[in-house]
């Protein structure tokens, strides 16, 4: 499958420049309508597979949990019947593990592809989760001590693992946002993010099969099938993750990030004499050439954008500098704040609720089982009816609607329909009964993704331009996972001491602050195209420094 940058390099049938509008009026569907282009359907085949993984690899412990739980702490060292002991910090700390591993992945990767570039690193990060997915599955079972320590090794594989996962974040949306079309850059960073909802999904599926299969022996107490059962869950990932695996480590350059990270170390003259620029929005191109430019830069090239100008990579020196350099200005640094805490609000409330939906399912009611099997069996049943009825078809209200109603009223909206939800369960924890607990937690579901935590990832990759969307999406992304790991670590620990309706509580107004946060921090970025205004904030910086 060969690499195509099809959104910006925009060429006719007979190989000639074309603009921005002859190119997105050539794609017009005709006839039956098309959702992708052939470069959009192969992005979203590479790309797409990434963040499958990364909702399958980073969920898939809220179905593995229950069974490790039986296995090590009562159901095969001592009689079935007996309380499990699982350590509720330590199960906080395996479940958060893989969200430790992202922080480091998400701040690491995207810092070296800005300053590397995408090509050197892309790949890397698929590489390492299948090296932490091949080792957590790997787990010795005859490792010396107490059972502790084969989870605190687990903890560590899943640190690795995520350190995989946590890279593809920035990576896999800094090169979508840089080769898809203005016109539908939204939406096609809203099909790869909506891999997570059919990752999260398929973990459901392969869980109810697996137990299908072990159903004779599990049912006649033979516990030691539990080993195979939870291997078997999480070493599917590697199916999909090889398949992908060489796409990604012969990825060309983006010339988008190649033009974009020039400006950081174009002199003033550049600047003032570049052969082509953008209007505010990058809707249209529009040349603005000096006499030299007219001898090197064709009249087809004039008449493209920005990103055909120059493909020469940016020194590294310069580029290590240009993160500090562009957030030194507080109308940069104002929207890293927001793209970063509302990311961080937004996790705290998702994953509490995604990596602990098990303990809620039993907490409500809905898990209930005769025997650990038949709890098993509904607890994976109850997690397939959420990821269908709300997880998945969030996202593609999202897609559907993002480039109508943009991502700030999305990710608004999403926060308060959430907070009332978990406002509902919470304010009647007592009397509400399992049926309508279950309905919110769903609706909860769908309003997340069709909400900030789609757009949470979309805005990012839209808002930074290219010299540093990868780090500054990271940055966002990292900041995230440490409301995740605060949820994961402690979300067992405070149920037990303040109840899970104070839990929700908590997850109620961290909704409420994101949505405050998005309405004062987050701009709109439909219809903008950042490099576009990133070039033009240049060419005000050199007309300031000539009247001085």
């Amino acid at each position: 499958m060969k690499w195509e940058e099809e959104g910006y390099t925009r060429k006719d049938e007979f190989g000639n420049m074309i603009s921005i509008e002859e190119y997105e009026e050539s794609q017009r569907p005709t006839g039956a309508s098309r959702v992708m282009t052939r470069g959009d359907l192969k992005l979203y085949a590479i790309c797409g597979v990434g963040f499958f993984l990364d909702s399958y690899d980073l969920f898939i412990i809220n179905l593995v949990t229950p069974i490790w739980t039986y296995e090590y702490w009562g159901g095969l060292a001592h009689p079935p019947k007996k309380t499990p002991t699982y350590p509720l910090l330590l199960r906080g700390a395996v479940n958060a593990a893989a969200n430790i591993g992202n922080i480091i992945g998400q701040l690491s990767f995207g810092f070296l592809g800005d300053a590397f570039g995408r090509k050197f690193v892309y790949g890397k990060e698929m590489i390492i989760m299948i090296v932490g997915v091949i080792l957590v599955i790997s787990l010795p079972n005859n490792l010396k001590g107490p059972t502790r320590n084969k989870f605190w090794y687990l903890f560590g594989m899943r640190v690795l693992m995520g350190i995989g996962i946590g890279g593809d974040y920035p990576m896999s949306a800094s090169i979508v946002a840089e080769r898809s079309s203005l016109r539908n850059r939204g939406r096609m960073l809203g099909w790869i993010f909506s891999n997570q909802g059919w990752g999260t999904l398929a973990g459901s599926i392969v869980t109810l099969i697996v137990l299908g299969c072990f159903s004779k022996a599990l049912k006649h107490g033979e516990y030691n099938q539990l080993d195979a059962v939870w291997r078997i869950q999480i070493g599917v990932a590697l199916v999909p993750a090889f398949a992908t695996l060489y796409q990604r480590l012969t990825m060309p350059e983006s010339k988008k990030y190649l033009q974009s990270g020039e400006l950081s170390m174009l002199k003033s003259s550049s600047l003032s004499s570049s052969a082509t620029t953008m209007d505010y929005t990058g809707k249209g191109a529009k040349a603005h050439t000096t006499d030299a430019d007219s001898n090197d830069v064709s009249s087809q090239d004039r008449n493209a954008s920005i990103v055909e100008a120059h493909v020469a990579p940016p020194t590294r020196d310069v580029q290590l500098k240009t993160f500090m350099v562009y957030f030194s200005e507080w109308r940069h640094l104002k929207q890293l704040v927001g793209t970063a805490s509302c990311w961080f609000l937004v996790d705290v409330a998702f994953y509490g609720l995604n990596l602990n939906q098990s303990v809620l399912l039993a907490a409500i009611g809905f898990s209930k089982g005769k025997t650990e099997y038949d709890t098993l069996l509904k607890n994976a049943y109850g997690n397939l009816i959420i990821a269908a009825a709300g997880y998945v078809p969030g996202y593609f209200l999202t897609i559907y609607f993002i480039e109508i109603l943009g991502r700030r009223w999305i990710q608004i909206q999403g926060f308060l329909v959430c907070a009332l939800m978990f406002g509902i369960i919470a304010g009647d924890y007592k009397h509400l009964g399992t049926a309508g607990k279950f309905v919110c937690f769903t609706i909860a579901q769908m309003f997340f993704n069709f909400g900030p935590n789609a757009t949470t990832f979309i805005i990012p990759g839209e808002l930074y331009p290219s010299r540093v969307r990868g780090f500054a999406h990271g940055v966002s992304a990292a900041v995230g996972k440490l409301g995740a790991i605060l949820s994961g670590v402690l979300f067992n620990y405070l149920s037990t001491k303040i109840g899970v309706a104070n839990v929700l509580w908590i997850f109620f107004a961290c909704n409420v602050a994101g949505a405050i946060s998005t309405f004062f921090l987050v701009p709109e970025t439909k219809g903008v195209d950042a490099d576009a205004l990133d070039f033009k904030e240049c060419q005000e910086k050199v007309a300031r420094g000539r009247a001085m």
